[in-house]
């Protein structure tokens, strides 16, 4: 499988001292929780039918045929993410494709020159081996253009969050909240990195 490399943003807004990250709707991660709640009400239509011997056969094929077919609502297909797109402007820099995203999907006007090289990485080596570069962008309210929210043209539906620095760490490792190591590992090297110039802890 052939794809494009990657760039991914840590934006930090220093007027309201929070992360800018973005909320979207992922199609494969919303396939793999009705894949596992299709097992699981498998699972429960065989218990049941172990359990209570005098219901019909055809009773039980359409009751259980009819809880498969429930999908899992759309907010199950919903991750948290870092600013990010496709390197697929080969007459672009890394920062010029991180800044157009920036402004794209989150709505802040920041040059390219103010992007700080995190580090890269492989991402997605089972499948892909695709490099993604990491910037970090530190961002006022000034610098806040529009909404954000994407290329409506590009299939992109994009929310804007925005997690307060003091709540950082917890969020990042809350496994009810779904999101990408990406959000995990900034979080991680903005605490390491940055916070003590803020002189503001990053845990609650």
């Amino acid at each position: 499988m052939r794809t494009h490399d990657s760039v991914s943003v840590l934006i930090f807004n220093t007027t309201s001292h929070c992360f800018i990250l973005v909320k979207q709707f992922r199609p494969a991660v919303y396939m793999c929780e009705w894949e596992k709640k299709k097992t699981k009400t498998s699972q429960g239509a065989e218990k049941t039918e172990e359990g209570d011997a005098s219901e019909s056969q055809e009773g039980q094929s359409a009751a259980s045929e009819a809880s498969s077919s429930q999908w899992p609502p759309a907010s199950a297909g919903v991750t948290y993410e870092l600013c990010a797109g496709l390197v697929d402007k080969p007459d672009l820099t890394l920062e010029e494709i991180a800044r157009q995203e920036v402004l794209e999907e989150c709505g802040y006007d920041v040059p390219a020159s103010k992007l700080k090289r995190i580090t890269s990485y492989r991402s997605g080596v089972g499948v892909t081996g695709s490099k993604q570069t990491m910037f970090y962008a530190e961002v006022s309210d000034d610098n806040c253009v529009s909404a954000g929210g994407g290329e409506p043209r590009e299939g992109e539906l994009i929310e804007v969050v925005k997690v307060p620095l003091h709540e950082a760490m917890t969020f990042a490792y809350d496994e009810r909240i779904p999101k990408t190591m990406g959000v995990i590992f900034s979080f991680i090297w903005f605490h390491n990195n940055m916070s003590p110039k803020y002189k503001i802890s990053t845990n609650v």
